[in-house]
């Protein structure tokens, strides 16, 4: 029993046993209510004496002869004897009586009106139980109803601390073994079951004869399901269907978007799935049917087989409710199931782009396709390294075997080739003398005349595509200013002469035996590049990305400390492209070398106050999953003692190979040479023993030969951030349908500070309660342009009677900080209630 009645049962026996007369009361507790509290009942002028079948002479003797002065509360857990079986009937006439109805002390602790008093009578049984009791009263619930009440009864047996009746069903619904309901069968002990499915029926729409937990999941999701897809459910279906869709809709939303449940509503979307066989009744529904479907996995698998479908045919033109497919991967990928399919979704949406490639037409003039390449080409590069990145992290590959080889195919066919083809018919030096810079000019064009600290970044392999994608990384950053422009690297483009280029010199020579130097000088050791950095400017360094990373922020300090130049050299992606054991880990070097980069220089930046940075690399590559086919190695032409690599050959012959061009050393590097550099004209390869033919580099293509200088400005201190803000621009002023489409945007485009945020979208009524389903919306959109920022949201009410006099609201809240961005405040007039507005 609560303390609340203790106190009331104490405070009115207290009034009795006041004055100076003697008192005995007799308190006949018909149904030993209170047998279990009687011990802990505080009287101030009175004993307690419990009366039991043994000791009612014992008591009489008490009461008439050892003390016949003090006051008594005579308590028996029974109902009143007849007087004549009972020996204390003659005490009892000069006495009194009190008398305790539970129903009325809880009614009254409460504060439940009379007319309840029957329901609470009803389960007077659950009360008998102080903890149960105790649990009720801590509900602390804010009305009292008869449904109230029966949901605050179900919410202690769950254990639920939100008196809800949405929470008591979900916690029957992830049970461990919803079959047979361990929760269901507490309310059948207190009599609450009929309450229960009469509850049910009321806010869900569900009826049946022979209502079971299992019926009801099943319910749930076939009836969001019937409301979401296009069509009608098969037959077998149909038995599923509650009447009161709108609020299944909005119960299924909240318990899909919780943080507690989200988990355990897959679960039981795996569950049903097997419940109404559905691979039998949902595996050949259309794609378009399964389009907002997002309670069953199975229709991501059936969106993504029409998209794999739709580019083996290469109908790029393909669409779904006016949406493309990259639109459509947008829309399903923020859909419940995303995550489990996000690695699809991107990998497809990359395949689509490398399929776009399809009708590539080059430029006709050196510089325009250096500039197509810089400004739009490059994302082909970038498309096809992203599919095999997302390609290569997922365990099951067989349903895009057929997608990997068209993609491999445009690539290499209808691009790759095409574009090297015509750059080398194209390519000279003379032709882009300046127009571009040259990578042998890096140090004169960018370091020479410092006017501050400069930090230079050497990322050996760093392809033009790649650096792209870093700057995008930097210009998100409000803090950091980044641009991008190519140069023309040295051919041919391998590590040796690369790195030599980027070094201070008057003369770029390479020896007889294939050494390359400057000024004379060796340059294939790090200390050698800094004797030639240092023969320039004291105050330079060189030192490898690796010790760097290692050093703590002192080090650093020391390191750097009064260096005006420092040429900091990584090798991620050459370091592991470059081993025939790890070449197919390019892709995912490229991802690790961006991320490296630029943590690196905010760290810079951070630690030493460094705010001028330099990224370039020595040369990029050209990368093929598929193995080349014999035919398409050149082979037998070449001699043994020429230098030779897969991409190039220098040599003393004036070679006129099919497949192969050629230019004069003096030609690249401005020195007497009588030698030549002979290349492939499309991404073919020389053939040489040893493994290595899908990464390589030396030859002449934009890929190997455009190199980028990436110049970044950097600024210290803290940036006040703040969450991307979205608002409403549908006209919203009267809701006529319990179904509606509302169009929104995200106001402001991601940046160092705009960041991401998750908002929770819903309508609800003038008292706060929730009248439709939640949408999840996630603020994080980096399109500049504000059309790209439009997202548009589906909304469901609840099947109810709608006031026109009352106000509703749309609201949105900030998931994180749980603050209310939106609200909006509208009339409702739906005509009918009930099924009508669907």
């Amino acid at each position: 029993m609560a303390q609340l009645s203790l106190n009331q049962i104490s405070g009115k026996l207290n009034n009795e046993f006041n004055g100076d007369s003697r008192k005995i009361v007799f308190w006949y507790d018909d149904k030993g209510e209170f047998e279990a509290d009687i011990t802990e009942l505080q009287l101030e002028h009175a004993k307690i004496i419990k009366l039991t079948k043994s000791n009612l002479f014992q008591t009489k003797i008490q009461l008439e002869r050892t003390d016949t002065e003090g006051n008594y509360l005579i308590y028996a857990p029974y109902p009143k004897p007849p007087s004549r079986e009972n020996h204390l009937a003659d005490t009892i006439k000069y006495s009194k009586e009190f008398f305790a109805d539970r129903a009325s002390l809880l009614m009254v602790d409460l504060g439940i009106e009379e007319r309840y008093k029957p329901v609470i009578h009803k389960y007077l049984k659950f009360f008998a139980a102080k903890d149960r009791t105790q649990r009720f009263y801590e509900l602390e619930l804010d009305r009292y109803t008869t449904e109230t009440i029966e949901v605050g009864l179900m919410s202690v047996l769950t254990k639920s601390k939100n008196p809800t009746f949405e929470e008591v069903v979900r916690t029957l619904l992830v049970e461990d073994n919803i079959e047979s309901s361990a929760y269901l069968t507490e309310f059948k002990k207190y009599q609450l079951d009929e309450a229960f499915w009469k509850l049910c029926s009321q806010e869900f729409g569900y009826l049946d004869e022979t209502p079971s937990i299992v019926k009801l999941l099943m319910t749930f999701f076939v009836t969001y399901t019937s409301k979401t897809i296009k069509g009608e459910l098969p037959g077998s279906l149909q038995p599923y269907l509650a009447t009161k869709p709108g609020s299944v809709m909005a119960f299924m939303d909240q318990m899909m978007n919780s943080i507690i449940y989200r988990a355990k509503f897959d679960n039981l979307s795996q569950q049903v799935f097997k419940y109404i066989h559905g691979e039998n009744n949902m595996a050949n529904l259309p794609a378009q049917d399964v389009m907002n479907l997002e309670v069953f996995p199975i229709a991501d698998d059936i969106m993504i087989e029409w998209m794999v479908d739709r580019l083996l045919a290469e109908d790029l033109n393909a669409e779904m409710e006016g949406s493309s497919i990259p639109q459509l991967i947008k829309y399903r990928d923020k859909k419940h199931f995303a995550e489990r399919y996000t690695t699809d979704y991107h990998l497809l949406k990359h395949a689509y782009y490398v399929v776009q490639a399809v009708a590539f037409l080059p430029e006709d003039d050196i510089l325009s396709l250096i500039k197509q390449y810089d400004e739009q080409a490059y994302l082909v590069d970038t498309h096809y390294r992203k599919f095999y990145y997302y390609y290569d992290r997922l365990t099951d590959v067989h349903k895009y075997e057929e997608l990997r080889s068209l993609v491999e195919n445009i690539y290499t066919n209808r691009y790759l080739d095409v574009i090297i083809k015509r750059f080398n018919d194209l390519f000279s030096y003379e032709k882009v003398k300046g127009q571009f810079k040259l990578q042998k000019d890096f140090y004169n064009n960018f370091v020479r005349n410092y006017k501050e600290r400069t930090i230079v970044i050497i990322s050996d392999g760093l392809r033009y595509e790649v650096a792209k994608e870093l700057v995008k990384r930097f210009q998100r950053d409000e803090k950091t200013a980044a641009t991008i422009e190519p140069q023309i690297g040295v051919l041919p483009s391998y590590t040796q002469l690369g790195m030599a280029s980027l070094l201070p010199h008057k003369t770029l020579t390479i020896s007889e035996d294939y050494e390359v130097k400057v000024d004379g000088k060796p340059t294939g050791s790090l200390q050698a590049r800094e004797e030639i950095l240092q023969s320039r400017d004291s105050n330079s360094i060189c030192i490898q990305f690796n010790d760097v990373k290692q050093m703590k922020q002192q080090q650093l300090r020391d390191t750097f400390q009064g260096k005006s130049v420092v040429y900091i050299y990584h090798n991620q992606i050459d370091g592991r492209g470059d081993t025939a054991i790890s070449e197919d880990e390019v892709f995912n070097s490229c991802e690790e070398a961006i991320k490296e980069i630029f943590d690196l220089i905010k760290r810079l930046t951070g630690y030493i106050s460094a705010s001028n940075f330099l990224v370039t690399a020595d040369h990029g590559f050209i990368y093929k999953r598929e193995k080349l086919a014999e035919d398409a190695k050149i082979d037998k032409f070449f001699e043994r003692t020429d230098r030779l690599n897969r991409r190039f050959i220098v040599t003393e012959h004036a070679y006129e190979e099919i497949g192969t061009q050629r230019m004069s050393l003096k030609d690249i590097i401005d020195e007497e040479d009588g030698r030549y550099v002979v290349y492939p004209s499309t991404s073919n390869v020389f053939k040489l023993p040893g493994g290595g033919q899908n990464y390589v580099h030396g030859g002449s293509s934009p890929q190997e030969l455009l190199i980028p200088v990436i110049q970044i400005r950097t600024q210290r201190g803290y940036v006040e951030t703040e969450d991307a803000k979205i608002s409403l621009i549908s006209s919203l002023q009267k809701v006529t349908n319990l179904i509606l489409n509302l169009d929104f945007i995200q106001k402001e485009a991601i940046s160092s500070v705009v960041k991401p945020a998750t908002y929770k979208v819903f309508f609800i009524n003038s008292q706060g309660s929730l009248i439709s389903n939640e949408n999840i919306h996630v603020a994080n959109s980096k399109e500049t342009d504000a059309s790209k920022r439009l997202f548009k949201l589906r909304f469901s009410l609840k099947n109810q009677t709608y006031e026109r006099s009352q106000k509703y609201y749309l609201v949105a809240l900030n998931e994180q900080t749980g603050l209310e961005v939106l609200r909006h405040e509208l009339m409702i007039d739906i005509a009918f209630s009930g099924d009508f507005g669907f």
